[in-house]
């Protein structure tokens, strides 16, 4: 009879275990584009960051977003389970953050009078072109703004998990989202570091001998800088991409509206649902930066006014 139970018991976890591989796949499919969106986004993030910088930056980064994901994941079953619905208001709360952030470093890179004086990027700059500076401090900032970002955008990952595991058992869920939360977090920050690195890579290979191996040393070495820039670029869009698919989702005749128009472009249908939550994240994103410079200006006259 022991014997027989445990057989049963060893059966069951199988079944479990099994369970779990083919919900934790379908998961990372679902949330595949969230994840290409959180490597363009992070991999902006350590951008401007002096070289013997990064990988500690990173690192930091890293150590955050395991800290994300410890806190999400047990608040994610929770919420689920006690008022689904606040998941969801937790969900377009990021969405807001993610197009204002996006919105505000468009409108900095091409109208950058619209915006209140960035003495932050230009101390920046300048701590950048000081080698005495210690950057640590200057790191702190970009380091908070990175784990900042990161939670809301595991957040949605784990929102999604949460959705495809969604009939299951507690400890299925807890699996597929334990499992899911370590293994993108190491395979995010694993290749934000590697990178960012390129380029000291290809410095490598260019003082090695051999004709071949210096060749690939300045072709790394030349691509470094325009790959980092084309993250740069992927990351802004990605910030209206997620943070608008967030708040066109959460708001029902925005979502049909998208869809009745995404349907009129048949085979497209799916790039125009994607770029019409863009546009409507800039849109929605500027209308936030705007209130805010208004907020801004209208305090720091009431400033002035008092002294």
């Amino acid at each position: 009879m022991a014997g027989a139970s445990l057989l049963t018991l060893l059966d069951d976890i199988s079944v479990i275990l099994d369970d779990v591989s083919v919900m934790t796949k379908v998961a990372a499919k679902k949330t595949a584009g969230v994840l290409g969106d959180d490597l363009a986004l992070n991999a902006e993030q350590v951008s401007g960051v002096k070289a013997n910088r990064e990988l500690p930056v990173i690192w930091a980064v890293a150590k955050g977003s395991f800290i994300n994901k410890l806190i999400l994941v047990p608040a994610a079953l929770l919420i689920s389970a006690i008022y689904p619905p606040l998941v969801t208001f937790l969900l377009m709360c990021g969405g807001l953050f993610l197009v204002y952030e996006g919105a505000e470093k468009v409108i900095h890179r091409f109208w950058p009078h619209a915006l209140p004086h960035d003495e932050e990027h230009e101390a920046r700059l300048a701590a950048n072109a000081d080698e005495t500076v210690d950057l640590v401090a200057f790191e702190k900032q970009k380091i908070k703004g990175a784990i900042r970002t990161d939670f809301i955008l595991s957040a949605e990952i784990i929102v999604i998990a949460l959705g495809s595991a969604a009939g299951a058992t507690l400890l299925q869920q807890s699996l597929v989202l334990s499992i899911l939360a370590v293994a993108i977090t190491i395979g995010i920050y694993g290749l934000v570091a590697g990178i960012v690195k390129i380029d000291d890579a290809g410095l490598h290979l260019m003082e090695q001998e051999g004709a071949f191996k210096q060749k690939l040393g300045k072709i790394m070495f030349a691509a470094a800088p325009k790959l980092m820039k084309f993250l740069s670029i992927a990351g802004t869009l990605a910030m209206f991409l997620v943070g608008g698919g967030i708040l066109v989702h959460g708001i029902d005749f925005l979502h049909h509206g998208v869809e009745d128009l995404a349907h009129l472009t048949g085979i497209f249908e799916s790039v125009t649902t994607a770029l019409l939550n863009g546009v409507i994240g800039f849109i929605i994103g500027a209308i936030i930066v705007a209130i805010f410079t208004i907020i801004g200006k209208m305090r720091g006259g009431d400033k002035s006014a008092a002294h």
